[in-house]
């Protein structure tokens, strides 16, 4: 009762009134201060303070707080402009990644390598599709099988006629060699008949000389007449000319012999090589022929399989294509279903370059002309997370935007300067594509 009574009892005319000139914003900031200062004073004072007084100091600190709360909204309203013409910032933005399209080297029905989800994650090399070509062309495949077959088939009958040449030709080889050294035995031996006849017919001019002599002494004295002398004169000549006849085909003998010690053979009634040579010489070059159509068999034999080879892949490439992922990423866009004919150079799917993001952002004329590449720029996502850094590597300006990304650049429609930023670690943030924000760009500074 007391209380009440003395707030009662406080003059009116010391309350505030509502036409009072500190109405004003730095009338209410003075009263603000005044009021904090005798909160600071009332604190050091050893008494408590009255109920008239806290009566009178309430409307003060109600108009403090609505003035501090007022100047905060001011403030932040007001930064955010100003921050924004401080900063080289973007319009808008959008974290981005580069799609690989895939698609079919030949034409065929589409089948399923694997149940692959929407936005599956795939790592590089895997199989998602298979392309069948059941309607394959394989006629070369065939003929090259048919020849091969045909050579394989000729060959044992050209490798037998090859044995039996080389059996005859060593065959008619060794009549030959027979035939020579009979006839250098032959030779030899009339080449010792004719040293025989030699001697012998020395031995007769050496006893017809010696009669001669004695006929030609006695003749002198009258004991043998001249026809006796004529006679032994003539029989001393005969056996020179046989000595000297079996000297003649001793050499001719020995040059027989010599040419048939080398292989050719000289005689009256053959020529200088026998049938058996000339047969075996025959038999090897055919022997020759046959080896050399062997050769080429077994040539043609290799090529044809090489070729068998090459056909079966080709043909296996135009019957069956596997379409797998060139890098790791996610399915964006499944452009086909099992079961589908598709034809060759059609797109099947397309994959999104986890280790490929990108930063793709529109910005207005004047932040695009200050902008160089390699500039430092900061990628601030709307939902708070954390900033992505990066580095300008594309100003595209007002030319088309590039097709192989995932969101198209052209969707950002406020201002149509379009900027590229790569982040410095795209693989930490390859898949999150679609989230959006802003970036910030650095001033004139050059990533190093």
């Amino acid at each position: 009762m007391v209380d009440r009574s003395r707030a009662a009892s406080v003059d009116p005319a010391s309350a505030p009134s509502p036409h009072d000139s500190k109405t004003d914003a730095k009338g209410l900031q003075e009263a603000l201060q005044e009021q904090l200062f005798d909160n600071d004073e009332s604190g050091h004072a050893p008494e408590a303070p009255t109920a008239s007084e806290s009566g009178h100091r309430w409307p003060h600190l109600r108009r403090g707080a609505k003035i501090a709360i007022g100047l905060a909204i001011i403030a932040v309203f007001g930064w955010l402009p100003l921050r924004a013409i401080w900063e080289y910032s973007s319009v808008e933005a959008v974290l981005n990644s580069r799609l690989v399209t895939l698609r079919t080297p030949i034409g065929g029905r589409v089948a399923a390598a694997q149940r692959v989800a929407d936005q599956a994650r795939l790592d590089a090399g895997t199989v998602v599709l298979r392309v069948v070509n059941s309607r394959g062309d394989r006629t070369r495949l065939d003929d090259l099988r048919r020849q091969k077959s045909r050579m394989e088939n000729e060959r044992p009958s050209l490798a037998a006629k090859l044995a039996s040449a080389q059996a005859a030709q060593k065959d008619l080889a060794r009549q030959a060699t027979q035939f020579r050294e009979g006839r250098v035995l032959q030779l030899e031996a009339r080449i010792a008949e004719i040293q025989t006849s030699i001697e012998a017919a020395a031995a007769r001019r050496d006893e017809a000389s010696a009669a001669v002599e004695r006929a030609s002494s006695l003749a002198k004295s009258g004991n043998v007449s001249t026809v006796e002398l004529a006679r032994l004169t003539r029989e001393l000549s005969v056996s020179q000319q046989t000595e000297l006849g079996a000297r003649k085909r001793l050499d001719a003998a020995k040059v027989e012999l010599a040419a048939a010690q080398n292989g050719s053979f000289l005689g009256d009634s053959y020529n200088d090589r026998p049938s058996s040579v000339q047969r075996e010489e025959e038999m090897r070059q055919r022997a020759g022929d046959l080896e050399a159509d062997l050769a080429r068999t077994d040539t043609e034999i290799a090529w044809l399989a090489n070729e068998i080879i090459i056909e079966e892949v080709r043909f296996a490439d135009l019957s069956e294509a596997n379409i797998t992922t060139p890098v790791a990423g996610r399915v964006w866009e499944m452009m086909t279903s099992p079961g589908e004919d598709v034809q060759a150079g059609q797109p099947l799917l397309k994959v999104l370059d986890c280790s490929g993001a990108v930063i793709t952002a529109n910005v207005t004329e004047s932040v695009y002309n200050r902008l160089q590449l390699g500039d430092r720029a900061s990628f601030e996502p709307n939902d708070g997370g954390e900033p992505i850094s990066g580095t300008v590597v594309n100003l595209t300006g007002a030319a088309g935007a590039p097709a192989n990304l995932a969101i198209n650049p052209d969707a950002l429609s406020k201002e149509p300067y379009r900027v590229t930023v790569a982040p410095r670690d795209a693989a930490a943030h390859g898949c999150t594509v679609g989230r959006t924000g802003r970036v910030v760009f650095a001033r004139h500074e050059t990533a190093p």
